[in-house]
């Protein structure tokens, strides 16, 4: 928008985000931002625009804590293989697909997406604000590494893969491969590391080891917050969860078998849980042990009940990536009815996942106004929805 237009939405049911009761009212916009939310109606002119709600529930932008704008739009071959204009054109369009989808926020946990970022806030494409992770990075043989088995690994003088050469994953071993590469990936807001493996993603990564030694992990915990940000953790296994924590990492995604006491634990230190609700059929396991995946990760509900039980701070996110778990981010949240009420659910994906965001600290691109309410001073993303979210 403008930053000289003035718009004001009427005759809205508004949601802020926060509390569930709804105030009937006005909310009047300038530039990019909320100026007031009242219930008295405001003095309009020629050069204010008028949306009148018709009694509709004005809410926050919907946002997703575990997004991968590239990734979601292609299959691995494509990533693999593709022209890299092609790629990108692809991810231009999911760009645009996310923001009308009511998803006016994004933590990209993996990725190049830098520039489409850069392209949003300016304008020169429609899209969802990205608070960006950069290149996935991962150990030989883990979650990031998608070279051929006939490959030599770069720790042995083997060429990098195409993922690593657009941008998608980084692959380094040990204290001295990992520091470095963390460092690199801070044009963005968060470093991303894998912490534990599992066979889901590349063709090496088994469900069950824990792939990241303690020694390595602070490197990249220590390299983040010298950017003033920190580092998040893609790891499904009670090994690999606490060894991340025990590093300093701050938010975990997926951790689909935590047990009780791991999720007791992370409330303990205050870690965030960045989790999905996936469901069985998210996935067709072209892999050799499909049983085990699918009994260990798709389906299972129990951290999400967990978090809940224990008050672990938790965000919603969809992970929608390269052909895996299909769907789009509407229906995935939707699947969170099933374990709350739908307060909790539009509060989770709205001004809890923007707590997440914020740990950036002073890296938050977005830093100048609120993101995830409807109240004053507030960035001005927000949707009008028929119903009232709030209850069904």
């Amino acid at each position: 928008m403008n930053e000289a237009t003035t718009m004001v939405a009427t005759n809205v049911k508004v949601f802020d985000g926060v509390h569930e009761e709804l105030v009937e009212g006005h909310v009047v916009v300038s530039g990019s931002k909320i100026v007031e939310v009242t219930e008295t109606m405001p003095s309009t002119g020629d050069d204010v625009e008028v949306i009148d709600g018709d009694g509709r529930v004005l809410m926050p932008g919907l946002t997703d804590a575990h997004c991968h704008i590239m990734g979601m739009c292609h299959s691995l071959p494509a990533m693999m293989q593709g022209d890299i204009g092609w790629i990108y054109a692809n991810t231009v369009a999911a760009a645009e697909r996310t923001l009308m989808r009511g998803f006016t926020t994004v933590r990209d946990a993996g990725g190049p997406v830098f520039g489409i970022k850069q392209a949003i806030d300016l304008g020169t494409i429609p899209g969802p604000r990205i608070y960006p992770s950069g290149a996935m990075i991962s150990q030989t043989a883990g979650h990031g590494d998608f070279s051929m088995t006939y490959d030599v690994a770069t720790a042995l003088g083997g060429v990098p893969t195409r993922g690593d050469s657009v941008g998608m994953t980084l692959v380094a071993d040990g204290p001295t491969g990992f520091s470095p590469r963390t460092r690199a990936a801070e044009e963005g807001c968060h470093a991303d590391q894998d912490d534990g493996r599992r066979r889901c993603t590349s063709a090496y990564d088994s469900l069950d080891s824990a792939a990241v030694h303690d020694g390595r992990d602070p490197q990249a915990v220590n390299a983040a917050a010298d950017w003033g940000t920190y580092v998040l953790s893609h790891v499904y296994n009670v090994e690999g969860i606490h060894r991340a924590i025990d590093a300093g990492v701050r938010s975990i995604e997926h951790a689909h078998l935590a047990d009780e006491d791991t999720v007791k634990h992370m409330k303990d230190k205050n870690i965030w849980l960045s989790t999905q609700p996936f469901v069985s059929h998210d996935h067709h396991f072209p892999t050799p042990h499909p049983g085990q995946a699918r009994a260990g990760v798709f389906g299972n509900r129990q951290p999400v009940r967990r978090s809940k039980k224990y008050g672990v701070n938790t965000a919603f996110g969809t992970d929608i990536l390269l052909g895996f778990r299909q769907g789009n981010p509407p229906d995935h949240h939707k699947r969170l009815s099933e374990f709350m009420e739908p307060i909790e659910a539009v509060r989770m994906a709205t001004s809890t996942n923007a707590e997440l965001f914020r740990m950036c600290g002073l890296r938050d691109p977005y830093i100048d106004a609120p993101i995830g309410v409807v109240k004053p001073g507030a960035w001005a993303d927000f949707l009008l929805v028929d119903g009232d979210p709030t209850m069904t």
